[in-house]
Formats: C-alpha cells, sequence, structure tokens
C-alpha cells in the first residue's frame, strides 16, 4: 500500500496522472500520518459498520476506513481521482467510489442500496467552501447514521459547537442542536494539508438524537424563526423578529416573560430549551 502522506508519493501521482489541485473545488489533501487513523478511530469506522466518505483526495483518510470498516462507499464529484482511486484503493475489496456531486446525492437510496444490514456512520475531510451546505445536507436528510465526523476550518468548528445560549452561538449552531449533539474532537493544523490552507482545521462529531425534534411541534416555524432572529442578531429578538417575520413586539414580549427571559434578550442569550419553548408557544397565538 502506497504512503499517500508521503510527499514524495503524492507528487508522483500529480506528475503520474496529470494531477492539478483545484481551487474552485477546495481540494487540500492530508499528509499528517496521525490525522486519518484518529478521524477514522473517532469515526466508527469498525466491524459491523459502513462508512460514507465525502471526498477522497488520493485516499488517504479512505484507506484508514476500508481497514477498520465492513464497507467504505465515497462520493466524489472530481472524476479525474477516479483512475488515481482505482490505483491508492485497489488491496481493498470493501471500497467503492461513486462518482457524483454529494448535494445531489439521494443519501437514504444509497444508505438502502449499499449497507444492508450495517450500521452506517459519515466521515469526511470537508472542503471548506460547501461545509454547511453538507452538514445541513446530511442532517435535513435525516439519513439513519451513528455519528457525522467531519474535519472543517477551525473557526466553523467554532460555530457548529458552540453552546446555545452563548455569543459564539449561531444559527448555524441552532440548526445543528435540531437535529442531534456536536462535539469538537481535536484541531489539525494547516501545515498538515498539501497545499496548506491559510487557516487551521478542527475534526467534529455530530451525533443524531431525537432530543428536541420531539419537543418542538412546528420544525418549519422553528427554522423560520431561527433564521430570522440571527439574521439581525445585534437587534434584540422582538426586533429582528418584528423585521424579518411581522411579527408583533408585544407578542414577543409576552412570550419572553412567560419562559422568565427580559424583553431585552438577544437571539444568542436563548438556550436550546428556550427556543423550543419560545416557538412552541409562538406557534399558539399567530
Amino acid at each position: 500500500m502506497k504512503n499517500l502522506t508521503n510527499i514524495s508519493v503524492i507528487k508522483e501521482l500529480l506528475e503520474k496522472y496529470g494531477f492539478k489541485f483545484s481551487k474552485g473545488l477546495g481540494q487540500n489533501f492530508l499528509i499528517n500520518p496521525s490525522v486519518c487513523p484518529k478521524i477514522a478511530e473517532y469515526g466508527l469506522a469498525k466491524e459491523g459498520y459502513g462508512i460514507i466518505e465525502i471526498g477522497t483526495g488520493f485516499g488517504t483518510l479512505s484507506c484508514e476506513l476500508a481497514k477498520g470498516a465492513d464497507k467504505v462507499v465515497a462520493v466524489e464529484i472530481d472524476s479525474r481521482l477516479i483512475p488515481v482511486l482505482d490505483e491508492t484503493m485497489s488491496e481493498f475489496d470493501n471500497f467503492k467510489v461513486i462518482n457524483a456531486d454529494i448535494m445531489e446525492t439521494d443519501l437514504n437510496a444509497l444508505i438502502k442500496d449499499e449497507f444492508d444490514g450495517l450500521k452506517v456512520a459519515v466521515c469526511a475531510n470537508l472542503p471548506y467552501y460547501i461545509t454547511s451546505p453538507v452538514i445541513m445536507k446530511l442532517l435535513e436528510s435525516e439519513i439513519p447514521v451513528d455519528a457525522i465526523t467531519v474535519m472543517v476550518q477551525k473557526e466553523a468548528a467554532g460555530r457548529l459547537c458552540a453552546k446555545m445560549g452563548t455569543r459564539e452561538s449561531g444559527a448555524i449552531t441552532a440548526a445543528v442542536n435540531y437535529y442531534g449533539t456536536a462535539e469538537l474532537l481535536f484541531n489539525v493544523s494547516r501545515g498538515s494539508f498539501m497545499p496548506a490552507p491559510n487557516v487551521d482545521s478542527a475534526v467534529i462529531q455530530i451525533k443524531p438524537d431525537n432530543k428536541y425534534r420531539n419537543k418542538i411541534h412546528d420544525k418549519s416555524l422553528y427554522f423560520k424563526v431561527i433564521k430570522g432572529a440571527f439574521a439581525q442578531r445585534r437587534k434584540t429578538l422582538a426586533n429582528s423578529l418584528n423585521s424579518a417575520m411581522g411579527i408583533e413586539k408585544e407578542k414577543i414580549y409576552d412570550i419572553l416573560r412567560e419562559i422568565d427571559l427580559p424583553e431585552t434578550a438577544r437571539c444568542e442569550q436563548l438556550t436550546m430549551d428556550n427556543w423550543t419553548e419560545f416557538v412552541n408557544i409562538l406557534k399558539n397565538i399567530i
């Protein structure tokens, strides 16, 4: 098996296949040998599991996933990588690559077709430019996975894993918390990649659960409120929702008092329990 974290090996493959990194696809390949084994371990690449990988590079993470999991199916948008993977992943008969855009892939159908009888998890080194859309695609599809373990830009990791009710939280935090629980696992320096990006990264894990999905009575209203509130996060919640959704301020004040929050509360001050109460009460008065 080729050492895909060895720069000389990578350069040989680049030359052999005439491959050039695509800035448009956010391609930064991992060359730190300690990172991918950790991602695979955290990401449940073990017996009894099938892994969906998003993006492959030359297969550095793919190899580690295939060593542990029963099956790995990678969704890779860049057709130029398919012949490279035919070489670098040739020893793994439990690896399959699908040349497709993850944003246009029916994930529930993929799981049904590829992972019959297996538990499923997602692992990926996500391109920075599409981090939030991919994560929301995974969550909104409500696919039956035990964990979503992904590497993202460090700043994005901070928002995704922030505690609700703190200044670091945002609309994406509230969205993730609706579907499950996010945790920052470990940081990865920019020097771990080729070519090196201008920022550091972090590996996070989201474990889907029904804690808030079962408590919030109107999913659509929840996401409308979150979007409207955080769009003007410097304003009070009453002002932002009045502006974004046309809800009367007095109604908002009434709800805030009912859930023991001041009329001057801003969206970043509300915990998930606060948002749950707020949206459930709002549903009954608008």
